[in-house]
């Protein structure tokens, strides 16, 4: 359930749902992290990053499990992609 100062993982399965990627009901923060890196392409990657810089400079605490499947899996899929593109 979404809280304005929360952000747990149903609130990330939502938010990635909402945003077009395709996130399995009942997944873990971390699976749901997974699913939304696969396929990353210029859009997606640009979501993501949208969508991470306003969870981390928003009011809302991020829960633990949240926190750190986003800096084990978008992050770095993130930094890898864009290294990529500039390759």
């Amino acid at each position: 359930m979404m809280h304005a100062d929360l952000i747990d993982q149903e609130d990330l399965l939502g938010q990635l749902k909402s945003l077009g990627f395709q996130v399995p009901s009942g997944s873990t923060a971390e699976q749901a992290c997974e699913c939304a890196v696969r396929g990353l392409n210029d859009e997606r990657a640009n979501t993501l990053r949208t969508m991470i810089k306003q969870m981390y400079t928003s009011s809302a605490t991020i829960l633990p499990a949240v926190r750190q499947a986003i800096d084990k899996q978008l992050l770095p899929a993130l930094t890898a992609y864009q290294q990529s593109r500039s390759a």
